[in-house]
């Protein structure tokens, strides 16, 4: 006899250039409300993971990496901030879920779950204006302010802020991210803002590792054979470049002393990013939409999930922002150098503009704010159905 699937209250929403299903912690079964097998297995099933097509047909995943995710949220055991915001991202063809890393498009939706799920303090929320969402991201122990929009009582979710990489236009929200650095105040793990990586098959690259937002590693596009205008398909249609990258992601990782050998990359496919960068020039967006050289500072491309983005990561956006901010790294001098608090980059959906202030003391670079703007909607809400 066959047990009946179970429903766990839920919401599927859009944030940024991502979507996932988010939970009160409260509503999962309790063998789920704590970190452990039975949590994970219950988002794998939610998500349709693993699925050795590679489609999770089977699941609410959209069997890519900015459709496999899952949120869980509960009031903060923080002092200072409303909600504790975990991220989960789904494997689609293996049996993992990896919390090594924080999502940055999905932190656009998280404020306005925990408002219309009463898990921010209703003194905090304005009938109209802005309501400012004290984030605590418990992966990676950090703070984020999400700058919610409300009309009369309710989260505002349309407008007219468009988004590369969306394509229909919300609500603005805005995104500061605070001291974004990693956990100990290491920007960069090996003390240089360039280093030079070794990466067999490949050569020794110029390299800037950088903790901010999520562990990023950014290459010269040109370094690599690129020119930085490249669309989904030029990277992910070509097998020997995805194993290039995913090469230079592992030894990359293992000089950020994020793993103690390349074997260990598989298991942490969300951390840390790989990017390239390259000068400013004319190209055409994934939409057919012309992006102009003047109109930006650099161009950048991500990995994510071992498959090149449709868009920007928001946690890269942030490392993107924060590098640039610091004079000498690839990013900084892909965007032509010197002091720079705001840059826009092109890359394959259009264009984003983030921006970072950083200093300098006594040879030790530090951030203490990164920002940016996202939209965040509602797509769907009500149980997802599991079965047991």
């Amino acid at each position: 006899m066959f047990k009946p699937q179970i429903k766990v209250p839920a919401t599927y929403m859009r944030g940024g250039t991502s979507k996932g299903v988010f939970f009160n912690l409260s509503d999962l079964p309790k063998p789920a409300q704590v970190a452990g097998e039975a949590r994970n297995n219950l988002l794998l099933r939610v998500i349709g993971s693993p699925d050795p097509y590679g489609k999770q047909t089977d699941g609410m995943g959209g069997a890519t990496s900015s459709t496999s995710k899952t949120v869980i949220l509960s009031k903060s055991e923080q002092a200072d901030h409303d909600v504790d915001y975990l991220f989960g991202q789904v494997a689609i063809d293996k049996a993992f879920v990896d919390f090594s890393g924080n999502c940055g498009n999905l932190t656009a939706a998280v404020g306005a779950f925990a408002i219309s799920n009463d898990l921010v303090d209703k003194s905090r929320v304005p009938d109209n204006g802005v309501a400012v969402v004290r984030v605590w991201q418990a992966n990676i122990k950090k703070s984020i302010l999400v700058h919610v929009p409300m009309t009369n009582g309710e989260v505002q979710e349309t407008g007219d802020f468009e988004l590369d990489g969306v394509t229909f236009a919300a609500a603005e929200v805005k995104l500061e991210f605070i001291d974004p650095a990693d956990g100990d105040g290491a920007l960069f793990p090996t003390g240089n803002v360039v280093d030079d990586l070794e990466v067999p098959g490949v050569g020794t690259l110029k390299a800037t590792m950088i903790n901010a937002g999520i562990p990023t590693i950014f290459v010269n596009a040109s370094d690599i054979g690129y020119t930085g205008t490249e669309l989904q398909d030029d990277i992910n249609a070509d097998a020997a470049a995805l194993e290039k990258l995913e090469t230079i992601r592992a030894y990359g990782a293992v000089k950020m002393g994020l793993i103690q050998n390349i074997d260990e990359a598989a298991a942490r496919q969300h951390t840390p990013k790989v990017a390239f960068v390259g000068a400013a020039q004319n190209y055409k967006a994934s939409s057919g939409k012309q992006i102009n050289a003047s109109e930006i500072n650099l161009l950048v491309r991500a990995m994510s999930m071992g498959k090149l983005h449709h868009a920007m990561m928001g946690t890269a956006a942030v490392a993107i922002g924060t590098a640039a901010a610091i004079d000498g790294t690839l990013v900084n001098l892909a965007a032509g150098g010197g002091a720079l608090s705001e840059v826009n980059f092109g890359h394959p959906s259009g264009t984003l503009k983030v921006g970072a202030h950083a200093t300098n003391t006594d040879g030790n670079w530090q951030v203490t704010k990164a920002s940016m703007s996202r939209s965040a909607r509602v797509l769907m809400e009500g149980v997802v159905r599991v079965p047991q």
